[in-house]
């Protein structure tokens, strides 16, 4: 056995080495005088055992240990601290510090001193055991098992830690929090261990995106999180954010699937948005939300207008759920007109909200239920109301019309939406040819391969098909054979009084020799004007519909303005 004595007392240092060649412990002896000296040999020498004076000149044997324990982590070498002092507290405050055992230095005999080395090998073999499972155990918590990146615990430790840092030093950290885009899409339909192997490869191809000192966590699921410290400007975070970004937009392949992924970004900057690790967090959050809502595959940096917008859509959402409760919506009607004869074949349903006698804008609430999936059940209310209204009209007047319904995206991937409508048609006797569900373009990219069976399954239950807002940004003519589509309603942007330039007459008709050549049924959105309808009349358009006729009216105004119901005729 090796033995260190750290003892500045000679004749001391010459009575121990005396006692343990007494012992029937076979050993090794050294000696040294002061805790430099001391620390000096145990990082040259191993030793099995160290008998270490308290009271030592410049520094205390305390020290030795605590440098011992935290600097060096050295948990494995068994310390026994002696003094001449009797003193309780001291002997604890030893015990404390790291030491394995305390011997007053004049009780020290053969017996107590092998006793002492024994017993102190015994606790100290105890104690590395119990400080390895710590390790671990600090491993695991702050560290994720599947892609061995850090924790959220760990994240949230060290972004507190990393903000505190920030604030002494005056420099700026930035804060980024990235989304996979559809990751619930591979899920579904690729398997778990197809979207976990998608992970790991995220997590390489980020790893790559990065100088190697940021901090880089997995929140959950799909979300991660980096940190970047000590930057000059928020344009660092910029870069990081695009070749992040650049990188994901290449697809994967795994398991001989090709998948395609891409990710939504939101940065904080501290301290321009904050200093604290929660508002920081939120404020990213918010900026993340922000890209989706933009279009996803980008990212945003958080702004205060950011968070009024939040704050506002956290109240609509709450008061969305309210409504939805208590039914507080309502239906209008958009008349549908031959164009030639002017006269009305069918209605479109647009639902309306008033809160407080006040109305909310579609396009300002629609997105709130679509992102919060109140849209699921607010869909089915307007299914529902739509279908039983159609079913009133046609049986109280002679001509049949149909009925035009929206889908959203986040319909479109809910199979119960096949049984609403299947449920509604059965309940309400109503022809199914009759109804017609409109999509738009972005809808049918969300989720192609579930979003295309469940349109099928309603194209399969007798409804029409329609394809809305096409000759917009987003057009894409596989579209056309690789849904369903019965009907394509042209946008609005294409008609004259919207723009009046010979080239967008040119490019309409062009669309629309091309739809007829597929025997698609046209319908032209957003005719205001006499000439908006004189084009569509020379065009061959099936259908219009817009504000030369009417807006979208409340289903008494509507009924009183185009349906007689004495005479059951139509205007």
């Amino acid at each position: 056995m090796n033995i260190l004595i750290v003892d500045d007392d000679i004749v001391d240092r010459e009575l121990i080495t005396r006692t343990l060649k007494r012992s029937n412990i076979s050993c090794e002896i050294s000696g040294v005088e002061s805790v430099d000296q001391g620390l000096e040999q145990l990082k040259k020498t191993e030793f099995d055992a160290v008998l270490l004076d308290y009271n030592l000149p410049k520094r205390n044997g305390i020290e030795l240990l605590v440098e011992l324990r935290s600097v060096h982590e050295r948990h494995d070498i068994p310390v026994i601290m002696m003094s001449t002092s009797k003193d309780d507290e001291l002997a604890l405050n030893c015990i404390n510090a790291g030491a394995q055992d305390f011997l007053v230095k004049t009780e020290i005999n053969v017996f107590r001193l092998q006793r002492a080395i024994v017993n102190s090998h015994a606790r100290a073999d105890l104690e590395k055991r119990l400080y390895q499972s710590y390790q671990h155990t600090k491993e695991l918590a702050e560290q994720d098992s599947l892609t061995g990146i850090s924790s959220r615990y760990h994240f949230d430790e060290s972004l507190s830690n990393d903000l505190k840092s920030n604030e002494r030093n005056k420099t700026t950290l930035a804060l980024l929090l990235i989304d996979l885009d559809h990751f619930k899409y591979v899920n579904d339909n690729y398997g778990h261990d197809i979207g976990d192997s998608l992970l790991i490869e995220v997590v390489n191809r980020i790893h790559r995106c990065l100088r190697g000192n940021e901090l880089f966590a997995r929140l959950g699921g799909d979300e991660f999180a980096i940190t970047l410290t000590n930057i000059n400007s928020a344009n660092n975070a910029t870069h990081v954010a695009q070749r992040i970004i650049d990188a994901l937009s290449e697809p994967f392949t795994i398991d001989n699937h090709i998948i395609t992924s891409a990710a939504s970004i939101g940065i904080s900057i501290s301290p321009d948005d904050s200093v604290n690790p929660k508002e920081l967090f939120k404020y990213a959050d918010i900026a993340m939300y922000k890209a989706k809502s933009k279009g996803r595959n980008q990212f945003s940096f958080f702004e205060e207008a950011m968070q009024v917008e939040f704050l506002s859509n956290f109240h609509i959402e709450n008061q969305l759920k309210e409504a939805l409760k208590n039914k507080h919506f309502n239906l209008h009607y958009q008349p549908v007109m031959d164009p030639k004869t002017q006269q009305l074949t069918g209605v479109e349903a647009l639902i309306r909200w008033e809160v407080d006698g006040v109305a909310i804008s579609p396009d300002k609430f629609i997105p709130i239920a679509e992102k919060s999936r109140l849209i699921l059940d607010i869909g089915q209310w307007v299914i529902e109301q739509a279908i039983k209204r159609l079913s009133d009209l046609n049986l109280n007047h002679s001509q049949s019309i149909t009925m035009a319904i929206n889908l959203s995206a986040v319909q479109l991937t809910n199979d119960s939406v096949i049984d609403v409508i299947h449920d509604c048609i059965k309940q309400y006797n109503v022809d199914a040819n009759l109804i017609e569900f409109e999509i738009t373009e972005t809808a049918l990219i969300v989720e192609p391969e579930k979003t295309v069976k469940i349109i099928q399954a309603i194209s399969d239950l007798g409804c029409k098909i329609s394809l809305d807002d096409f000759g917009t940004g987003f057009s894409s003519l596989s579209h056309l054979h690789s849904f369903p589509i019965d009907i394509v309603k042209i946008d609005k942007s294409l008609m004259p009084s919207y723009f009046s330039t010979e080239k967008v007459k040119k490019l309409l008709s062009g669309l629309i020799v091309m739809l007829k050549s597929l025997k698609l049924q046209i319908v032209a959105e957003g005719v205001e004007t006499q000439d908006d309808l004189d084009l569509c009349i020379n065009l061959g358009v099936d259908k219009v519909q817009g504000y030369f006729f009417d807006k979208a009216l409340p289903v008494d105004v509507f009924e009183r303005k185009y349906l007689q119901l004495n005479n059951k005729k139509v205007l």
